[in-house]
C-alpha cells in the first residue's frame, strides 16, 4: 500500500513532469507559462490526493461528478482551491453544484444557463465563471457534448443576460481519434469571434493528458490533466483506466 509520503512523491514528480510540458509547449508557441493554468482532474481519487496537490502549489482541481465533487468539497472546506466542474451537467443538479463550484466548463444550452443562474443568486455569493463547451465532434454519433459552433453566439448572449453568471470563454474536447491540431485551431477561431462580442470572455480551456502540447499552440489558457498528474486511475473492479 502507497504511503503518504510516497504518494506525495510520485505526485510531485507527474506535477514536474506536466509543467516541463507546458512550459516546453510555450516556448515553442512563444507563449509564457504563467498564462497557461493547470487544472488538476481529481475524479476518481481521494480527497488527500487533492490536498496533496494544493500542498504542492496546484491552485485548481476539477471534477467531473457532482456526487464525488461535493463529497471532497465538504472534506476540504478550508483548502485555498478554485473548484472546477467539467462534466456534462442535469439542470437538477445546478442547485448542488453551485455551492462548491467556483467555475462550471460545460454550459451547452440556455435551460443549463437559466438553472445556473438561478441557483448562483441564491445559494452563492459573486458571480459564477461558466464557460461554452463547444461541440467539435462534427456530427459524430457519441460526441462528447457541447453546444454546437452556429450556436455558440446565441448562447453566449443568452449567459450574459445572466447578472448571476459571467461568461468566460470556450471550452472543449478534441474528438476521439481525430486531429487535435484541427481540432483546437477551430476552437481558437471561435473563440476569436467570442472575443469580438464579449471582450472579457478570453479563456480557452483545452487540451488533456494525451494532446495539451496541441492545446498550447492554439492557445489553449487552461488545460485539464488527469492522468499525466495522477497516474493511471484503478476501477472498482481493479482494471486499470487511462
Amino acid at each position: 500500500m502507497t504511503t503518504p509520503d510516497a504518494r506525495l512523491a510520485e505526485l510531485e514528480a507527474g506535477l514536474a513532469d506536466v509543467r516541463g510540458r507546458i512550459a516546453s509547449a510555450c516556448a515553442e508557441a512563444g507563449r509564457d507559462p504563467a498564462d497557461v493554468t493547470l487544472i488538476a482532474v481529481t475524479k476518481t481519487w481521494p480527497a488527500s490526493d487533492v490536498a496533496a496537490l494544493a500542498s504542492l502549489g496546484v491552485s485548481d482541481v476539477a471534477e467531473n461528478k457532482d456526487q464525488e465533487a461535493r463529497a471532497k468539497h465538504a472534506e476540504l472546506t478550508d483548502l485555498d482551491v478554485r473548484w472546477h466542474f467539467v462534466g456534462q451537467l442535469q439542470r437538477n443538479k445546478a442547485k448542488s453544484v453551485v455551492r462548491y463550484a467556483d467555475v462550471v466548463h460545460s454550459v451547452d444550452r440556455p435551460e443549463l444557463a437559466s438553472a445556473l443562474a438561478s441557483a448562483s443568486a441564491k445559494y452563492r455569493e459573486g458571480t459564477l465563471d461558466v464557460l461554452l463547451q463547444v461541440d467539435l465532434e462534427e456530427g459524430a454519433s457519441e460526441g462528447r457534448g457541447g453546444v454546437a459552433p452556429s450556436g455558440v453566439a446565441a448562447l453566449a448572449d443568452e449567459v450574459s443576460a445572466h447578472e448571476a453568471l459571467r461568461l468566460s470563454g470556450l471550452m472543449a474536447v478534441a474528438p476521439l481519434g481525430g486531429n487535435p491540431d484541427r481540432a483546437f485551431a477551430r476552437l481558437a477561431e471561435f473563440s476569436a469571434d467570442l472575443v469580438a462580442t464579449h471582450p472579457g470572455a478570453t479563456w480557452i480551456s483545452a487540451g488533456m493528458s494525451g494532446d495539451l502540447e496541441s492545446a498550447v499552440r492554439h492557445g489553449a489558457t487552461h488545460v485539464r490533466v488527469g492522468s499525466a498528474l495522477l497516474g493511471k486511475r484503478v476501477s472498482r473492479h481493479g482494471s486499470v483506466r487511462p
